[in-house]
């Protein structure tokens, strides 16, 4: 990985190194102490080695899951937040900076900031992730050196504790995933290159799939909202900076849910694939979580607690990625070289400046100055993967908003009908997703649901100016207005897609 070799006689010490990490293969019965536990708990492994867990309180429950889930996936747990916060080069050492740098500037620790405080003004979900949180530190504490997942052996350094913020990590590493994605620089390069009219009829303002996953469309009973329509700003010069990576084609997800009338039980049945990107581990962990409050099953995120995908006692609930553009960019004008002030309306705003140092393995620290704005983070300037004040672009991206996605699985999990699914996902911001349901009582349902801007024509399809607040987001769809269907003559419901976005030349 272009890490350090770690020391030999340390990695390969028959008695604490790398040795230690040999598994059988056969899942032991073992007891099991976690320090923090205030009543009755029991947890059975199944012959897939999936964790059944009966606990008598939710705290102790939460706690649970935490512990076991770091048991079993610490190392996956802690790598993934690191990368998310742009702290790999304290593991990798020097090669990483730029990856870190660009996580940094792309506003992921802000994004998960901001998750947190929404978390901490709710009483039931800040005990819940400080229930899991305390479980992962008391798994932590009770290694020592011989105990370390193999990973930690092979890069020499240790876990360090976990924390409520890695929570809000682990929920902004699977937005960066899932709704990140836009060709905004693309287009504007292209826009330059062929005209307006050549490039709407290159690339049409249209899905390259057509089948709707409802089947109601033309009965839509809501007014929706209407802005004015403003000039599109379009720009006139080529952005002289390197379109973000794609993600590769092939990730995507599906789900179907079929009603009792179609099957010979006479209950619905429901069925959810969310493969995204294949690795090892996966990115799922399927626990049982058992409570007096609670009874569901299915996959959780390693970091996070709750089901996020499963079933319970009285429904199942299923989601594919919905893919809608909720990201910006806007062209900033700085007063000058300090950056301390930016345009808008007419009127120099001031910025906020975040210093980020980042820790190098066996290295000097490295200290990046990131500019925000109200639109977000400046990722691009001069001192990083730009080349004059003509660069200065700000990301506005949802994720940085704040939400409450702990509050909907919350809800899911303990959901028992088909207007407590319909509370719960009032409650999901994004990233958006296509939640398909189906309950014991017999009703099936569909619901697309994220919070989305509203958007006039070509907005956001190329850089916006970010001097005139007429070019930001004005506002958002309701709820109520998203898609979504109930109990349909079909008797089936569906949803599929592939992230396999239109492929803009890069000039």
């Amino acid at each position: 990985f272009g890490a350090p070799i770690p020391p030999l006689g340390k990695f390969l010490d028959p008695f604490h190194g790398f040795w230690q990490n040999a598994e059988t293969g056969k899942v032991k019965d073992q007891s099991l102490f976690i320090p923090g536990i205030k009543g009755e708990i029991t947890i059975i492994f199944d012959s897939l080695l999936i964790p059944h867990i009966f606990a008598s309180n939710d705290e102790d429950l939460y706690l649970a899951q935490g512990y076991v889930t770091a048991q079993h996936r610490l190392w996956q747990m802690e790598f993934q937040t690191m990368a998310a916060a742009g702290r790999i080069s304290e593991i990798l050492g020097s090669a990483a900076v730029d990856y870190d740098r660009g996580q940094r500037r792309l506003g992921m620790t802000f994004g998960a900031e901001n998750n947190l405080k929404d978390i901490e003004k709710d009483p039931v979900l800040l005990s819940v992730a400080n229930s899991y949180t305390a479980g992962v530190n008391a798994y932590i504490q009770s290694l020592s050196y011989e105990d370390f997942p193999f990973e930690y052996k092979l890069l020499d350094y240790a876990p360090e504790p976990w924390s409520n913020l890695k929570m809000g990590m682990v929920q902004m590493n699977f937005s960066q995933t899932l709704n990140s994605g836009e060709k905004d620089l693309q287009f504007t390069n292209a826009l330059k290159a062929f005209g307006k009219e050549t490039l709407d009829l290159l690339y049409p303002d249209r899905e390259e799939v057509s089948d709707p996953i409802v089947t109601n469309t033309d009965k839509w009973n809501f007014k929706p909202i209407t802005l004015e329509s403003i000039p599109s700003a379009l720009p006139d010069e080529l952005v002289q900076l390197k379109a973000p990576e794609e993600k590769p084609r092939g990730i995507g997800s599906n789900n179907w849910v079929v009603s009792g009338k179609k099957t010979a039980t006479g209950f619905p049945i429901l069925s959810n694939d969310p493969h995204l990107s294949l690795g090892i581990p996966s990115l799922w962990f399927v626990v049982h979580l058992n409570s007096p409050t609670v009874n569901t099953m299915g996959g959780s995120l390693a970091g996070a607690p709750a089901v996020i995908l499963g079933f319970n006692d009285s429904i199942a609930w299923g989601c594919t990625n919905a893919q809608r553009d909720v990201v910006d960019w806007y062209r900033i004008q700085f007063k000058d070289k300090t950056k301390n002030e930016y345009l808008s309306d007419g009127k120099w705003i001031a910025s906020q400046k975040r210093i980020e140092q980042i820790e190098i393995k066996n290295g000097k620290s490295f200290i990046d100055t990131v500019t925000y704005t109200h639109h977000g983070p400046v990722r691009f300037d001069e001192s990083y993967h730009g080349e004059s004040e003509k660069n200065h672009f700000a990301y506005r991206w949802l994720s940085h908003d704040g939400a409450e996605p702990l509050k909907a699985f919350y809800l899911l999990n303990r959901a028992k009908n088909h207007a407590d699914y319909m509370a719960a996902l009032d409650h999901h911001f994004g990233p958006a997703q296509n939640f398909v349901f189906g309950a014991v009582d017999g009703d099936i349902a569909i619901r697309v649901q994220g919070k989305y801007p509203v958007r006039r024509k070509d907005e956001g399809k190329f850089i916006l100016d970010g001097s005139k607040t007429s070019s930001e987001w004005q506002a958002f769809i309701p709820f109520d207005q998203n898609v979504m269907i109930k109990n349909p003559e079909t008797g089936f419901l569906f949803s599929a897609n592939l992230s396999g976005p239109v492929s803009v030349p890069a000039l």
